[in-house]
């Protein structure tokens, strides 16, 4: 009887060690998972806010070039008004 008992105890005493790590296991994954998603929401919003320093960029020196077109047309016109005159 004596030795029945134990050995329930001992494979009870299994089952729970067993289960708590399993239950570790499953904690860890989680977290890494959650780290992994985390890690890959930072990297959109970088990649986000790259792009949309691009575009700032890009809009930029479309406003400078058309600047620039403008400033050179208004000298032609300058100098065909000269010219005339």
């Amino acid at each position: 009887m004596m030795m029945m008992m134990m050995t329930t105890t001992t494979t009870m005493m299994m089952m729970m060690m067993m289960m708590m790590m399993i239950l570790m296991l499953l904690l860890l994954t989680m977290t890494m998972m959650m780290m992994m998603m985390m890690m890959m929401m930072m990297m959109m919003m970088m990649m986000m806010m790259m792009m949309m320093m691009m575009m700032m960029m890009m809009m930029m020196m479309m406003m400078m070039m058309m600047m620039m077109m403008m400033m050179m047309m208004m000298m032609m016109m300058m100098m065909m008004i000269m010219m005339i005159k």
